[in-house]
């Protein structure tokens, strides 16, 4: 990429940086979303129910940031209490910024993708769901290749590239989510926290690793900005983004419709990462690992009945599998992880008080199975390779889905 203009700097304490990082939150548009998806992710099992994200989020980029790039102010911010030699390879990292944005506009390359869909009057199309990872997958390009450039930065002196030294680039990436030992917030963030913030930097590397690797620097570097990825799914599997693959987009519910009683809280797509972390979440990484690729979409609708702004959050979560039995995996991993999230869960069918949803096995967990909770019930149905989650929702308007996904109400299994 070419140098355009000389970039401006400046050393600031860390009063500016927190000042920056609030300023950011509060004035930014996707400000209100983050306030949202933080009861949606709670009511995933995501993050804990007292938990304060925006605080939390304060505190721990405080502790974190090692510098940034302002695309606003065209500025290169490093911080007055690292010394030089280890602001060598951020500075690296930071004018990797600088570059991309005199060529590419950064704002605008990160802002990518659908509006605020829970904000918006009208109700997502499929189109709308499709990019609603685009955002998070530009910034794992725009990270990924900043990465590479650090790491090349530190390895010059020897001869060697990230391209040549995959044990370095994993042994830095574990580093990532295990953090230093003066991390104290970073150690005591929930797991989906830890993973999110490294995302755009562990997956963004092994991305553009893997590009450089097989259709080399011009289709790694400005080849993604010219030709970027839509979806986590692209990031984590580069294969898919290489290939070009084309998910068929999963069938769009009559939202006002179905949902004539509530009011619209937030809506977005569950992408590949989103399911990796709730597998993760209910049955460990290795299950994940193993799972995960399977997934071929999703999306979330969630509500509030109307006019009542204390009542529990209710949600519909659709996805789809690359077959019947990952898509029964899935319910089942869905379904363990109940008793984790909901201090009464009562099987429908047991008739009590249980913990019954982590005893069923994969092959048992299909159809249709409820249970009730101190937040009403939840519905997991299994059509196909289909999986249709509603939680805290009427049973009306559960029965209204599953006639317009499946074509008809399915019978509750045993």
């Amino acid at each position: 990429m070419p140098i355009r203009d000389e970039v401006k700097r400046k050393l600031v304490n860390r009063d500016e940086v927190v000042a920056f990082i609030r300023k950011h939150m509060e004035e930014d548009d996707d400000a209100q979303r983050l306030r949202r998806s933080e009861l949606v992710l709670k009511k995933f099992g995501l993050l804990p129910r007292n938990f304060d994200l925006q605080t939390f989020l304060v505190a721990l980029l405080r502790e974190q940031v090692a510098g940034y790039y302002d695309p606003k102010s065209k500025t290169v911010n490093l911080l007055d209490w690292i010394g030089p030699e280890q602001q060598k390879p951020v500075l690296a990292h930071e004018l990797t910024h600088a570059l991309q944005d005199q060529s590419f506009g950064l704002e605008k390359y990160m802002k990518a993708g659908a509006a605020d869909l829970g904000a918006s009057r009208k109700e997502p199309t499929v189109e709308d769901i499709d990019i609603d990872e685009a955002s998070t997958a530009h910034q794992a390009v725009v990270e990924g290749q900043a990465m590479v450039v650090l790491i090349d930065y530190e390895l010059a002196p020897t001869g060697q590239s990230v391209v040549d030294s995959p044990q370095l680039v994993e042994a830095l990436k574990a580093g990532m989510l295990v953090g230093t030992a003066d991390s104290v917030e970073f150690h005591n963030a929930p797991l989906y926290i830890k993973e999110a913030l490294t995302f755009p930097y562990r997956y963004g590397l092994d991305f553009e690793m893997e590009l450089l690797t097989r259709v080399g620097k011009e289709k790694a570097y400005a080849g993604v900005f010219k030709n970027p990825p839509r979806t986590t799914r692209e990031i984590m599997e580069p294969t898919m983004y290489l290939s070009g693959e084309k998910l068929a987009p999963l069938p769009i519910l009559d939202f006002k419709k179905d949902f004539k009683n509530y009011d619209k809280f937030d809506v977005g797509a569950v992408g590949e990462f989103d399911a990796a972390m709730l597998i993760d979440q209910y049955s460990g990484v290795e299950v994940s690992k193993r799972l995960y690729p399977n997934w071929r979409g999703g999306y979330y609708y969630a509500v509030r009945p109307k006019g009542d702004a204390t009542a529990p959050l209710g949600m519909m979560y659709l996805s789809r599998w690359s077959s019947p039995e990952k898509a029964a995996e899935f319910a089942f991993v869905y379904a363990k992880g109940l008793k984790d999230r909901y201090s009464h869960l009562q099987d429908v069918d047991a008739g009590a008080k249980t913990d019954k949803a982590a005893q069923y096995t994969v092959e048992t967990l299909t159809g249709k199975h409820a249970w009730l909770t101190e937040e009403g019930s939840v519905v997991i149905e299994v059509n196909g390779d289909m999986v249709l989650v509603t939680e805290s929702l009427d049973q009306d308007t559960t029965a209204k889905m599953e006639q317009e996904l499946f074509g008809t109400t399915a019978n509750k299994g045993n």
